[in-house]
C-alpha cells in the first residue's frame, strides 16, 4: 500500500545483474550481448534503480562479446545516469575483468582472481598423428591465407607471426580499455598488462580494483538497511530443463572448467 501513496517514500532499489560463466557468442556462452543485452537494458529501465551492480565470476571469453557487453553497460550508465558497481566472486579475469572495468568502481573479495590482461589462443597440432594412422589430409582452397593454422598440417612460422600480429591488436584494446576507465587509479607497474593475475588487496593496489567488500554490506552502507534488491539474469528455457539440450550444456560447462583451472578453481 505504501507505494500507492505518493508522500511515502519508497526503499532504495538496487538491480543486480548477475554475469556469470564463459564469455562467448551463440549458445556455447553463459555470457554473450544477445542473451543478456535485453536482461540488462530491463535492469537499467525497471523501478528507477539507485545504482546498477554487476555480479561478476567469469574468467573470460571472447573480447568482442566483452566489448560489446561492457559498451552497452556504459551506453545506459550514461543515458540515466545511473552508477555502476562491479562484484566480483570467485574470478573476473581477461574478459571477465573487461566487463568489470564497464562499472564506476570495482569491489572485491579478498580471495578473488583478478586481471589478466591479455589474449589468449590455444589448439592441438594433430599432422604425425595422423600420418602415424595413414590418414591423408586433402585440403583445397582458393587464396593462399585460407587454411591457416590446420591442426592437421605442420605448423608455420609465418601463420604464427599472423596469429600473433592479431592477439597484438586484440590485446592494445584491452589495454585502452582498461586505461580509459580505470584511469590514474592504475599502479605504475610493468607487469600491469602481462596477463598476471593478483588477488584481492594486492589487486587493489595495483589499482585493478577499489575496495574490498560485498554486495550487501555495501550496498546498505550506500543507500541503507532497507535498500531492495532486484536481481537479473538469464534463465534456462524449457527444452533445456527437460533435457534436450544436454550435450550442448555438458560441452559448454566443460569448457567453464576448462577455464576455471587455468587460475586454479
Amino acid at each position: 500500500m505504501k507505494r500507492r501513496i505518493p508522500f511515502l517514500n519508497s526503499a532504495p532499489k538496487v538491480a543486480v545483474i548477475r554475469l556469470s560463466g564463459v564469455i562467448a557468442s551463440g549458445t556455447r556462452g553463459q555470457i554473450n550481448d544477445a542473451k543478456l543485452g535485453p536482461i540488462i537494458d530491463k535492469a537499467f529501465a525497471k523501478g528507477k534503480p539507485k545504482a546498477v551492480a554487476l555480479v561478476i565470476n567469469s574468467p573470460g571469453g571472447s573480447p568482442a562479446q566483452s566489448s560489446l557487453i561492457a559498451a552497452r553497460i556504459r551506453r545506459l550508465a550514461q543515458e540515466k545516469s545511473i552508477p555502476v558497481i562491479a562484484f566480483v566472486e570467485d574470478v573476473a579475469a581477461s574478459g571477465g575483468y573487461w566487463l568489470a572495468t564497464a562499472a564506476d568502481e570495482i569491489v572485491v573479495d579478498e580471495n578473488s582472481i583478478v586481471g589478466s590482461i591479455g589474449v589468449v589462443s590455444s589448439g592441438f597440432g594433430l599432422n604425425e598423428f595422423i600420418t602415424r594412422h595413414g590418414i591423408e589430409r586433402r585440403l583445397h582452397t582458393a587464396g593462399k591465407s585460407k587454411a591457416r593454422l590446420d591442426p592437421f598440417l605442420p605448423e608455420k612460422p609465418a601463420d604464427v607471426k599472423w596469429l600473433k600480429a592479431l592477439q597484438e591488436q586484440i590485446h592494445a584494446n584491452f589495454i585502452a580499455q582498461v586505461k580509459a576507465r580505470r584511469g590514474d587509479r592504475l599502479a605504475a607497474d610493468k607487469d600491469l598488462f602481462t596477463g598476471d593475475v593478483w588477488i584481492g588487496a594486492r589487486a587493489v593496489e595495483m589499482g585493478l580494483a577499489d575496495k574490498l567488500g560485498h554486495l550487501v554490506p555495501e550496498m546498505k552502507a550506500r543507500f541503507g538497511d532497507k535498500v531492495k534488491f532486484a536481481t537479473y539474469g538469464t534463465k534456462r528455457g524449457l527444452l533445456s530443463r527437460f533435457g534436450v539440450q544436454i550435450a550442448a550444456d555438458a560441452m559448454t560447462e566443460i569448457e567453464e572448467r576448462a577455464q576455471m583451472a587455468r587460475f586454479g578453481l
